[in-house]
């Protein structure tokens, strides 16, 4: 078997033939085509080969309305690519971009025919994102020159390529495919041969959780989804995004996944094979976990899982004034959105300084609102007034809601619930802000749980439009409802979710982020690519590791911990690398130091 030769550079790939001319194919002819690469374009299809075309003139005929081209550099563009229907019109390429159906036996027979038919020196280079490139790799008579070269889809937009190695490539073979993507104004990631690699591997595993949440009944599509994009920033929700994908193709990748990691967070979730075998895999089938108004679009029709909209069935208990517990950032956070929406507020602390310099913090916010054009001063004056710092939970008694958002302690809440339950009117609704504490323990410290609820805010709380709605098996409708209305007046969007571990949005995230921790435990790739990744093929706001550093490696080992302790799944087990960072006082952005490290303050 031949080895990697490392001394030998590869001239500049000119011309590139793209097998397999699905959307995906079309894309990446695309972008080398813009880049100005001459392009051969195969497809045993002559219809889906046609189709390529007629994309690529609409495609280009949209840049330039939009004065990203003009008509003769749309002219150029489409003279350099040629499509046919034989593999032998990639003799004289010198690079082969197989984007074929994600099968071995497939992709191992246009490896063999490109063997027959291509220069030795030609780069082979596969676009699976499951399968294994050391194994399509070995299939070949010069296995040095395959590797992996991952595009996102939609492949003019997205900016990552992951630049995957087996064993076998040869260093300048990855140089060259590299160059190209840098050339072609794309960011590469190279890594090692894994399925998944670094984004998928890291999204589809929290696609799959997604899908197993929606599957176990625990909260809808629609607030999964919701929650998701409000929480986390994401430009999709994940079951828009499986849609989107294909179920069957995120199957596909999740199944090669498992059979490489053997960690249930990758089996793929039931639900997925019922799907696929019903033909209901997204939008190319118009219906998947959303129904859409024909194959191929992306307009989703309401269905039978549609929400109502005349809302929940009772009617919630009136709320004039609120009372916030805490002075720290998230109270004083939750107290300023009350406060903008016009509701009375009592902020209430530990002592009435801490309650002074809470409000403080509102004025200073405000204060920068009003710079940027936000509100006026009057309105910001207004606002403020509304807010009274109390040094005593006494000044609860006649709030219509509780607001607890003090530290996340369950005996610290659980002491301040039964303090709420004496001050607090009978009627009052008790709110809890906690991310990942049981809210029925809070509910049980009361003589009223019927009256207690969860209300997580996310930080910062004047900007996150999100709340997850917990209710406990104990909470009244009405109660639900009060919760649901006042988030309708403070311009919140409510999710509503049961109360269990991380609810929705940290149920998700966080195992994601220990998963891309794993990743570096494991050196399978850098911190700076792993972040690159996920922002650039995932459309992530932060990479996990800008987060983790922002969230604090403590508050994300605690929540770690709690969701390991509910569910009982080993692939939820912190990893040890987070745990080492901790107890070195390593916490993120805080201290100065976490995954990375930050100049003093």
């Amino acid at each position: 078997m031949a080895t990697p030769q490392s001394d030998t550079p590869l001239s500049p790939l000119r011309t590139v033939a793209v097998v397999g001319l699905g959307t995906m194919g079309t894309g990446i002819a695309e972008v080398l085509a813009a880049g100005g690469r001459d392009v051969v374009g195969i497809d045993i299809s002559e219809a889906q080969a046609a189709k390529c075309v007629a994309a690529l003139e609409t495609s280009t005929a949209r840049a330039v309305e939009r004065g990203r081209l003009t008509e003769q550099q749309r002219a150029e563009l489409l003279a350099r690519v040629t499509t046919g229907t034989d593999l032998s019109a990639a003799a004289g390429a010198d690079l082969v971009i197989e984007v074929a159906p994600e099968s071995y036996e497939i992709k191992q027979q246009i490896f063999r025919e490109l063997d027959g038919i291509v220069r030795p020196e030609t780069v082979l280079a596969t676009g699976t994102n499951a399968l294994s490139v050391t194994r399509l790799a070995a299939d070949s008579a010069h296995p040095e020159r395959v590797l992996g070269m991952h595009f996102f889809n939609p492949a003019p937009a997205m900016k990552l390529v992951e630049v995957v190695s087996s064993v076998l490539t040869a260093p300048a073979a990855v140089t060259a495919v590299t160059d190209l993507a840098l050339d072609l104004g794309k960011e590469p990631v190279a890594v090692g041969d894994r399925p998944g690699f670094v984004a998928d591997g890291l999204l589809f595993g929290y696609l799959n959780q997604a899908a197993a949440m929606y599957e176990a009944r625990y909260a809808s599509r629609e607030d999964i989804d919701a929650a998701m994009r409000l929480g986390c920033g994401l430009p999709m929700g994940p079951l828009a995004l499986l849609d989107l994908i294909g179920i069957d193709t995120a199957r596909t990748v999740l199944d090669a996944m498992y059979a490489a990691s053997r960690d249930r967070l990758h089996a793929p979730a039931p639900i997925l094979k019922q799907l696929s075998e019903a033909g209901l895999t997204g939008r190319k089938a118009g219906r998947g976990f959303y129904t859409y108004e024909a194959p191929g679009s992306g307009t989703v029709v309401a269905d039978a899982l549609t929400p109502r909209e005349d809302g929940p069935s009772a009617a919630g208990r009136p709320v004039r004034s609120v009372g916030v517990a805490g002075s720290g950032t998230m109270a004083s956070g939750i107290a300023e959105v009350f406060a903008k929406a016009g509701f009375e507020v009592v902020l209430a602390a530990r002592s009435e300084e801490k309650a002074q310099a809470a409000k403080a913090r509102v004025g200073k916010s405000l204060s920068r609102s009003v710079d940027r054009g936000r509100m006026t001063a009057e309105a910001a004056a207004t606002t403020l007034d509304l807010i009274r710092p109390t040094g005593t939970y006494d000044d609860f008694a006649d709030v219509d809601l509780a607001v607890e958002a003090v530290a996340e302690d369950l005996e610290v809440k659980r002491q301040l619930f039964a303090t709420l339950d004496k001050v607090c009117k009978p009627g009052a609704v008790l709110a809890t802000t906690t991310s990942s504490l049981p809210v029925v323990a809070c509910a049980r410290a009361t003589s009223r749980p019927q009256d207690v609820i969860g209300m997580h805010f996310f930080n910062p709380a004047p900007a996150m439009k999100l709340v997850e709605v917990v209710r406990t098996v104990l909470t009244d409708d009405d109660v639900h409802a009060t919760v649901r209305e006042v988030c309708s007046k403070i311009r919140k969007h409510a999710v509503d979710c049961g109360d269990r571990a991380g609810f929705i949005v940290n149920a998700l995230l966080f195992p994601y982020l220990n998963n891309a921790v794993k990743m570096v435990q494991e050196h399978y790739a850098t911190l700076d690519d792993i972040d690159a990744a996920m922002k650039l093929g995932g459309g992530y706001p932060m990479g996990p590791f800008e987060l983790l550093d922002v969230v604090g490696l403590d508050v994300s080992l605690a929540i770690e911990k709690v969701l390991h302790r509910e569910f009982r799944d080993p692939g939820l087990a912190p990893a040890p690398l987070l745990e080492h960072l901790v107890a070195a006082g390593c916490l993120g952005r805080k201290t100065g130091r976490g995954f990375r490290e930050y100049a003093k303050r």
